[in-house]
């Protein structure tokens, strides 16, 4: 009887670990498709709505300006909450968010694009320190899970908006409310983990218990960390936003630069798979980061040169498998200069609160410059400054130490 029990308790802990991956992974399901899907249709959405072409670029904007505000929030929602329960309301916000946006009332577009922003922001913030806690041997593999899943479906809304809106005939309403189901998935799974967790609720007042003068904000280490994990995201953002118009500058027509987008991003998708195990498994990060902005800085070189067709192909390879490493390595950075999943969750939200204020004013500095200009050569030369000084902050940040040791 006592060995039934064994293999009943065996059998339950396996299961609940499927639970947690998949609950993980549905989590990652959701960090970008309802951002990446309007891109496409916003021509569409600005027509039926009457927005001005500002306006309308406010629903790309506003949710990185969303998670800059909510980003240092979401680990005092988890100290209060627990991790469970505050991924599982990140979730709720972002169906209630999904919901308000696909009404044609400016008033509710803005307001549910801004409440999808709030939602992933807890969700990004909060996951590097589940994966910490929850799976504390799988940390390389369960990040790289997850960022691949994030780029494998953001990448994938960003390609089926327009064939839902005008192939389906569905409209822009029904093709962006769409992504709500994945979002309902995860919510019934984390509402379900929440409730099978068993442990005891003063075990879990102590590890959530805020550490007052943890002083994450005051480490050297951490800020480098979140200046990598900033200057990073603004280049991929410049990038996604201006590359196109980069090309179609250097004379290809707008069919093939739009591939050309699909393919940068798709690129990244194994990179995003492997650099996490490979980081894991060195002590220091920092020449890892040293090739990966190499990399960057050649790609964008051929760029300059205004290149064949090929070359061209060459250095989006560069560029878009760089930028995948860079993103891939940033989230790593969460997990491994962190000792505990409580540090791990204070460092993602003071890195990705500074991280996307810069990604939100890159593409509008980029864009700027440009305006003055009316050339691409310099805003890509300067592409090339801000990747020098992510080599700096990040082969710091690469350093074999932890964010809060003296």
């Amino acid at each position: 009887m006592s060995g039934q029990n064994i293999v009943h308790q065996e059998n339950k802990g396996k299961a609940y670990t499927i639970l947690l991956f998949t609950g993980i992974v549905f989590i990652a399901f959701n960090l970008r498709p309802a951002i990446t899907s309007v891109g496409p249709l916003i021509g569409t959405i600005r027509d039926d709505v009457g927005f001005s072409n500002w306006s309308v670029a406010l629903l790309t904007s506003l949710p990185l300006i969303a998670f800059a505000i909510m980003s240092p929030i979401a680990p005092k929602l988890a100290n209060r909450l627990s991790n469970e329960r505050t991924l599982a309301f990140g979730l709720l916000v972002l169906i209630i968010g999904i919901s308000l946006r696909s009404i044609s009332v400016i008033f509710l577009l803005f307001l549910g694009t801004l409440f999808i922003g709030f939602g992933i922001a807890i969700c990004n913030v909060l996951l590097p320190g589940v994966i910490k806690e929850k799976f504390p041997t799988k940390v390389a593999i369960m990040t790289s899970i997850y960022t691949s899943s994030m780029s494998i479906f953001a990448t994938s809304a960003s390609g089926v908006s327009v064939p839902l809106a005008e192939g389906l005939q569905l409209g822009w309403q029904l093709a962006l409310f769409i992504w709500i189901i994945p979002a309902a998935i995860g919510l019934i799974i984390w509402t379900i983990i929440y409730r099978k967790n068993n442990i005891k609720s003063e075990e879990k007042m102590a590890f959530f218990e805020p550490d007052k003068g943890s002083g994450m904000w005051k480490a050297p280490l951490a800020w480098k960390v979140a200046l990598f994990m900033g200057l990073q995201s603004s280049i991929f953002y410049i990038t996604i936003s201006w590359l196109p118009e980069i090309l179609m500058g250097y004379g290809m027509d707008k069919t093939t630069a739009g591939v050309m987008l699909s393919y940068f991003q798709f690129i990244g998708i194994p990179v995003s798979f492997i650099v996490p195990m490979i980081a894991v498994k060195m002590k220091s990060q920092s020449l890892l980061v040293l090739i990966v902005n190499t990399l960057y800085i050649i790609g964008v070189t051929c760029l300059i040169m205004n290149p064949s067709f090929v070359v061209t192909l060459i250095a989006i390879a560069c560029i878009g498998t760089a930028s995948s490493a860079n993103f891939a390595l940033a989230l790593s950075f969460l997990a491994i200069r962190a000792r505990n999943a409580k540090q791990a969750a204070e460092l993602s939200g003071m890195a990705q609160s500074i991280g996307y204020l810069l990604a939100a004013t890159g593409p509008i500095m980029i864009g700027f410059i440009y305006d003055l200009t009316q050339v691409w050569t310099i805003p890509l030369y300067l592409l090339i400054g801000i990747t020098i000084v992510i080599i700096y902050f990040g082969m710091a940040a690469g350093q074999n130490k932890y964010v809060l040791d003296k």
